[in-house]
């Protein structure tokens, strides 16, 4: 199964864009379902079909899905207030009725992972494409079920849960009570519900499109997607510029403004496998209008994107990690080595990855950012680097 996640500058039609790419690839046999967030049915507008809480047939071959973000937080909300009806009891809270809540910020974007989720497990879809917000709540999106995982760990460790029995004995030596064992369970049940989220964001076979309007605006928007991207492993397998203008006008204003798309795209193209979508005069709506689209078709064998280690040690005497993030700059990089991970800061972006099993065992001698790669050298450390004999 294939998963097309897709994103990019904000208000430059890429909910149309994936509309148009599902309903391609349904009509070329590949069963598909496209997922959205959106709060307003700007999917249901654009395939001429109303989407919403339950799956749709949009067109022969394709569903659509919009999950409804208010009834499954209100049904988490019921859940944790039965598991955790001593708690609140010895607290005194006054219960919620699932009637009285509303979904607070962000529950489109939990809801949209879910319902990601329990497609790819569904097995029933050759083609998974979601229509992601824009770029920035993507990323932080994307990053959530992995940086959710790493804070559950921290404070519940599942190596703590085996300790079970001891802990009445522990909680009358401490003086207060032990996390309840509804905590520990509550706890895994989530981590697995991420582990599952995590694995079909991080699956080789899932790649990101994103869609922009060539422009200064457009140039910032894709720059900063794609080091974010890089960051968090992601594979960028195109560039959707949307809306472009047709070169020759007799129209001043139109000219100028062509001629700055032109420049644009010729500088994408550099770094880029870019696919121009025309301006139509009009916004899609219907299947004929989005058939009309040419966007790109999907590719069955995408590229992922490595970080390699390379052994120098002969040359060098050190190990170099290669870590790619096209379009990073210079001073908005920051490297902290933290026990066995490496804290990476790229602007307003940061990922705290692990390192390799031969890279704990050395010291961090430097880093450089060349050629839209990040560079880090490792010298071994000769308390705990193997010795020759």
């Amino acid at each position: 199964m294939r998963t097309i996640l897709i994103t990019g500058q904000g208000g430059t039609g890429r909910t149309t864009v994936a509309a148009a790419t599902a309903l391609q690839a349904a009509r070329e046999g590949t069963r598909t379902l496209v997922l959205t967030a959106d709060r307003t049915d700007t999917l249901g507008a654009v395939l001429g079909v109303p989407t919403g809480p339950a799956p749709v047939e949009a067109a022969p071959g394709l569903t659509a899905w919009r999950p409804d973000a208010a009834a499954r937080f209100r049904d988490d909300l019921t859940a944790f207030q039965r598991r955790a009806t001593t708690a609140l009891d010895l607290l005194g809270a006054s219960r919620l009725e699932a009637e009285e809540v509303t979904p607070l910020p962000g529950a489109e974007e939990l809801a949209l992972l879910r319902a990601l989720r329990d497609a790819a497990l569904s097995e029933t879809y050759g083609l998974l494409v979601v229509d992601l917000p824009p770029a920035p709540q993507a990323l932080a999106l994307l990053a959530l079920p992995e940086e959710l995982r790493r804070y559950l760990r921290r404070l519940l460790p599942p190596e703590r849960q085996a300790a079970r029995a001891l802990r009445p004995v522990l909680g009358r030596l401490a003086g207060v009570p032990m996390p309840a064992e509804w905590l520990y369970e509550t706890a895994g049940r989530w981590d697995v519900e991420l582990a599952a989220v995590q694995g079909v964001v991080e699956d080789r076979a899932t790649t990101v499109r994103l869609v922009a309007e060539p422009g200064p605006a457009g140039a910032d928007a894709v720059r900063t997607a794609a080091t974010a991207l890089a960051l968090r492993g992601l594979p960028v397998d195109g560039l959707v510029a949307n809306r472009v203008l047709p070169g020759a006008t007799d129209d001043t204003w139109l000219g100028a403004l062509a001629a700055q798309q032109r420049k644009a795209l010729e500088e994408w193209r550099e770094t880029y496998e870019v696919h121009e979508v025309p301006h139509r005069g009009h916004d899609p709506r219907g299947a004929e209008d989005l058939a009309a689209l040419p966007v790109p078709g999907v590719n069955t064998a995408p590229t992922p994107v490595e970080w390699p280690v390379t052994d120098r040690l002969a040359e060098d005497g050190v190990l170099v990690w290669h870590i790619p993030l096209p379009g990073a700059i210079r001073d908005e990089l920051d490297l902290i080595r933290r026990g066995d991970e490496l804290v990476v800061t790229v602007g307003q972006f940061h990922r705290i990855v692990p390192l390799p099993s031969a890279l704990r065992r050395c010291t961090v001698a430097g880093a450089a950012l060349r050629e839209g790669e990040l560079r880090v050298r490792f010298t071994p450390d000769p308390g705990l680097w193997p010795r020759e004999k």
